[in-house]
């Protein structure tokens, strides 16, 4: 608790521990490789030693150590990071799931981290996460906390504050000082395959009110918030992990929409926002000739009207610009790696997020992008003048957050009982399961269908989809759960079935036997609606189940656990209950530790399935009918707002 509030006092109070002044005397005695060096973000994932592949000679000895060399987990530093660390002075690092396994060893981590850069630097790493909540959540440990999508259906703001509360105190225990959250982009598309629940809503609004409150949830406790994905993703129906997206929206309807939550944000003085790997042709004009031999247009990431004209001129953000990942699609696939450097930094981003460290080789890679960057800025090909500008912004986010005064990282016992006794408390689980509980929306609910009023004996079968597959857990999970909640009257069971592609007749055996059938559907993406493909193939059994229950006499529940957009799918069951994040928690409540993450969205929708609690959650987004083909219309089914 000691570390978090002083961590909030620092950005409370509003004290400046370094004038301007002091921030250009330290920039005065900078090397160009330091200034490089602080723009520079690398994340040391996974480690696998494989030999330099410099010449064509090495190419096979390469394969041959990539199929033999063991893979690990980077949870402590290998002395080779140690040594790039002190030598190349970077500006911050990114933790990822692989790199967190409990409260004491990643507390431990990001202290090692920061002794091992001051042995080179005399300037601290932002150390970063993302941490938004739901199913996007990188500790394994800990309160992960409801998606951003079911914050805002509990139709309260202050829940998003108190959910970024709770987030920036546990990071803040743990040592980390940037959390790659709120999510701003408005999900006005639902083909969108990579935002959906991680957005707030459909209404740029609503998406400004609780993106604004989580922010500030998070600074109250000295974690540095990070918008994303600037100037939106929400309107997109390809995901720039794996292509490059664009968007037709011009700077007027931009301003109308997607700008208005970034807008509200600033205003509200977030430091960082994080850019989008998008194209938009009627912003930015200008366009490249790709490695794929196509013309592209430059995305966001590289568009100096977009991060200069437009957010910094027009919007008025003066923190840190950070680049997403330079090694998703959208850019590694499109882009040589010297106009990548180029036309990111001189477009007016302050911070690069590198390729993914997975093995001795994509480390390698991110050295020799470093090296690169300074060799373009020798060569006057990169300007010094962003240079300059991007190193102080850097320098005066860092100073706010106290952390150009820190210089002893050191891990006390007092720190690591903390950590362990504060991250995932009690208080906090008990917080996520009732903002679970109040987002819990019943869009239907014909003859009283919903709860399930289980007798003496009876059985329950709750049959999962597919995708849900890796849930297997869930049932004993469940029974316990149910049983301490006093919900199971004597000889009740709670049965649990995974849905595969090979095992319609027992789930349907099994329903024709059950007292009450539960269906757990997850649509991640517009496909999964369409059961005549791999993606949807579960929505075609449930289709059966249903219409099989139906001929017996007994009614159906369908839990959506993902994406709301399936309740369009499923007009013909009894009643539908959308929970807004389909990640379990492995181990009942009281446990903690590695693989504790206390997501409730499901385990709780589940419990209100038999009486747990009153689901009287808002929609956040209008859904959509489907036409005979499954795909998305225009026109609206169920329309956002208060279902009760």
């Amino acid at each position: 608790m000691l570390l978090s509030s002083i961590a909030a006092a620092l950005c409370l109070s509003g004290i400046s521990y370094a004038g301007e002044a002091e921030i250009d005397e330290i920039m005065a005695g900078m090397t160009l490789e330091e200034k490089i060096g602080q723009m520079m973000v690398p994340s040391f994932r996974i480690w696998k030693e494989v030999p330099d592949a410099s010449s064509d000679e090495l190419v096979r000895a390469v394969e041959n150590a990539e199929k033999e060399a063991p893979a690990v987990n980077i949870t402590e530093l290998n002395d080779t990071i140690r040594e790039g660390l002190a030598e190349y002075h970077f500006g911050g690092t990114v933790f990822f799931a692989e790199n967190c396994h409990d409260a004491e060893q990643t507390l431990k981590l990001a202290a090692d981290l920061q002794t091992a850069n001051r042995e080179g630097s005399r300037i601290p790493l932002i150390i970063s996460i993302d941490q938004e909540g739901g199913n996007v959540a990188r500790l394994g440990f800990g309160t992960s906390g409801i998606s951003s999508m079911a914050l805002r259906a509990t139709g309260d703001p202050e829940n998003a504050r108190k959910m970024g509360a709770i987030t920036g105190e546990e990071l803040a225990l743990l040592g980390i000082n940037a959390d790659f959250a709120p999510v701003m982009d408005v999900n006005n598309n639902p083909n969108n395959p990579v935002i959906g629940i991680r957005s707030f809503a459909d209404d740029p609004e609503e998406v400004a009110t609780y993106g604004t409150a989580f922010l500030e949830g998070l600074k109250e406790n000295g974690i540095m918030a990070t918008l994303k994905h600037f100037p939106g993703h929400g309107n997109t129906d390809t995901d720039s992990h794996t292509g490059f997206p664009v968007v037709e929206s011009t700077y007027e309807e931009l301003k109308a929409c997607e700008l208005i939550p970034f807008q509200a944000a600033i205003d509200a003085g977030v430091d960082m926002i994080m850019t989008a790997h998008i194209q938009y042709p009627n912003v930015e004009t200008e366009t490249y000739m790709a490695k794929t031999g196509e013309e592209v247009y430059l995305p966001a990431t590289m568009s100096r009207t977009i991060l200069t004209d437009i957010l910094r001129g027009d919007m008025g953000f003066e923190g840190i610009i950070v680049t997403d990942a330079l090694d998703m699609a959208a850019i590694s696939e499109y882009f040589e790696t010297e106009d990548v450097l180029r036309m990111t930094i001189n477009a007016g981003a302050d911070m690069l997020l590198l390729p993914i460290v997975v093995d001795t080789a994509s480390y390698r890679k991110n050295l020799d992008m470093v090296d690169m960057a300074v060799r373009l800025a020798r060569e006057g090909r990169i300007d010094m003048a962003c240079v300059d500008d991007a190193v102080k912004r850097i320098l005066t986010v860092k100073q706010k957050y106290g952390l150009l005064d820190q210089t002893d990282f050191a891990v006390t016992e007092e720190k690591i009982e903390a950590a362990v006794s504060l991250v995932g408390s009690a208080s906090h689980k008990e917080a996520a399961w009732q903002m679970a509980e109040q987002a819990l929306t019943l869009v239907k609910n014909e003859d009283h269908a919903f709860p399930i009023s289980m007798k003496n004996g009876e059985k329950t079968l709750i049959v999962l989809g597919d995708t849900l597959a890796s849930r297997a857990a869930l049932g004993d999970f469940l029974q316990k759960l149910l049983e301490e909640k006093e919900l199971l009257p004597e000889g009740a069971e709670v049965m649990t079935m995974l849905n595969t592609a090979d095992n319609e007749a027992a789930c349907q055996e099994e329903a024709r036997s059950a007292d009450h059938v539960i269906l757990v559907h997850r649509t991640y993406g517009s496909s999964c609606l369409d059961p005549g493909n791999s993606d949807g193939f579960s929505t075609g059994v449930f289709d059966r189940i249903i219409a099989q229950c139906h001929e017996d006499g007994k009614p159906v529940i369908v839990v959506t656990a993902q994406l709301p957009y399936d309740a369009a799918r499923f007009t013909e069951v009894d009643a539908i209950l959308l929970a807004y994040c389909s990640s379990v928690m492995r181990t009942v409540p009281a446990e903690a530790g590695a693989g504790s993450a206390y997501v409730p969205n499901l385990p709780a929708a589940l419990c209100a399935c038999f009486g747990a609690s009153i689901p009287a959650g808002e929609l956040p987004v209008n859904i959509p009918q489907l036409d005979e083909n499954y795909h998305i219309t225009d026109e609206i089914l169920f329309a956002r707002g208060a279902i009760h």
